[in-house]
């Protein structure tokens, strides 16, 4: 048989696929039932055991430009060729948080198709060694469109190994593509292996919320990591925040409230907490913090005192007797901020709450001005946002805005879309770091 032959072999799902002679098919997956548009399905599956190795599976995964499956004797679409536009790098650090990033990537398949690297860590200790998992989704956009395809690839190392992802990962990337890397959990910015990934990266991809303890001193670090490597962070715990920030915003939109845009003295958080006691450190703090990093760096507020404990005083319950009885609640973070000559209060108060713990509950602002008193009340729920405001005592005005609750999927498309650095985001994450105190 001459070289360029068609030729027929047998894959997985029971379909035969046409082919050029001398090429494996070793790995395709083809299945027999008729593909639904919109519906993301699984075309090749191999492992490798170097980086080599995942180069060969990745060209044989795509030596095939025009692929067609015969069903029942019947030709097929055409399987589309590899389609990339970025590199989208996740380290998870256990396999279950890797599964449950896979989910949510495969969801984008359509819409960025990308080549994803999935990372892991195994034994430290020992041989070097390397364990990946080579694969193909794509996605039929209609059903008289070629499918669109994406490249996933789990990859886990060990020994020396895991200690040297940056290596490992750099070369399995496509080169003149912008590389995204989403870290859930919490990356440990000071230790040389996660600045090795970083050099690599042009947007680091976070949660915050998610993060151990009340997650400032991690966010400290992510600030400083973003100036000293240059890079763009997209915090989901900040961005999840955009449908208050409109609202807040709105707030100074109307004319009689524009006066006192200058006059702002109290920002008040209060947050969820499940600790009766709502002591510093049970409960992660970033999303109230953002808040008043926010408002601050928009006011063009100087931070006078960073961010300290309010002292909790004892009850007269506690002080006259020596029964013991519950703790009082602990009455959270304040700081002092600085607009001219003019103090501004911080206040961060945890009240007990059947909402996730970190949850931002209400942001209240007061303002004062020739006399007169402003006082802004912000409140959200699953799909709504609702501002009131008074002066002094007379409710002025009050808005209800549409704006339901953003799903992991729905921010790592924003993160994708995103074009060059947010200087909105940039500011607010160097305001935090300033406000948490060392």
């Amino acid at each position: 048989m001459a070289k360029g032959d068609v030729v027929e072999q047998n894959v997985q799902g029971g379909a035969r696929v046409s082919a050029p002679s001398g090429v494996d098919l070793g790995g395709l997956i083809l299945d027999s039932a008729p593909q639904k548009p919109g519906e993301t399905v699984l075309r090749w599956s191999s492992r490798a055991h170097s980086i080599e190795e995942i180069d060969r599976e990745l060209s044989r995964m795509w030596a095939i430009p025009k692929l067609v499956a015969r069903v029942d004797g019947e030709e097929s679409r055409h399987i589309a060729a590899r389609t990339s536009v970025m590199n989208l790098v996740v380290v998870a650090r256990r396999p279950e948080i890797g599964e449950r990033c896979s989910a949510t990537i495969q969801e984008l398949t359509g819409r960025h198709p990308s080549r994803t690297l999935v990372v892991s860590t195994g034994d430290p200790d020992g041989p070097a060694w390397i364990n990946a998992h080579v694969q193909a989704h794509c996605i039929l956009p209609r059903e008289d469109a070629p499918e669109t395809c994406a490249e996933m690839i789990y990859l886990t190392a060990g020994g020396d190994a895991g200690r040297h992802l940056g290596a490992i990962v750099e070369p399995l990337l496509i080169h003149d593509l912008p590389v995204t890397m989403w870290w859930p959990g919490e990356p440990p910015f000071r230790l040389p292996l996660t600045a090795a990934l970083l050099r690599i990266t042009d947007r680091l991809v976070v949660d915050g919320a998610s993060w151990g303890g009340d997650g400032l001193a991690r966010l400290r670090e992510m600030a400083e990591a973003m100036d000293r490597l240059r890079l763009t962070v997209f915090d989901f715990a900040l961005v999840r925040q955009s449908r208050w920030r409109e609202a807040i915003a709105s707030i100074f939109d109307t004319p009689e409230c524009v006066p006192y845009i200058r006059a702002v003295r109290r920002i008040s958080v209060t947050y969820a907490t499940h600790d009766p006691t709502g002591a510093p450190g049970s409960t992660n703090v970033v999303k109230p913090v953002y808040h008043a990093a926010w408002l601050a760096s928009r006011l063009g507020l100087s931070i006078v005192k960073p961010l300290t404990p309010l002292s909790t005083p004892v009850s007269g319950r506690h002080r006259a007797s020596s029964r013991p009885g519950p703790e009082p609640m602990h009455r959270g973070l304040t700081a002092t901020l600085r607009e001219g000559r003019s103090d501004v209060a911080v206040y961060i108060r945890p009240v007990m709450s059947g909402m996730p713990a970190g949850t931002t509950l209400r942001v209240e602002l007061l303002a004062e001005r020739r006399g007169s008193e402003l006082r802004a009340d912000v409140t959200a729920e699953a799909g709504t946002v609702r501002v009131r405001v008074w002066e002094d005592g007379v409710e002025l005005l009050e808005r209800v805005f549409r704006a339901a609750r953003r799903t992991d999927v729905d921010l790592l498309a924003e993160a994708i879309e995103a074009g060059g650095p947010d200087p909105v985001a940039i500011d607010a994450i160097r305001v935090a770091s300033e406000l948490i105190a060392s």
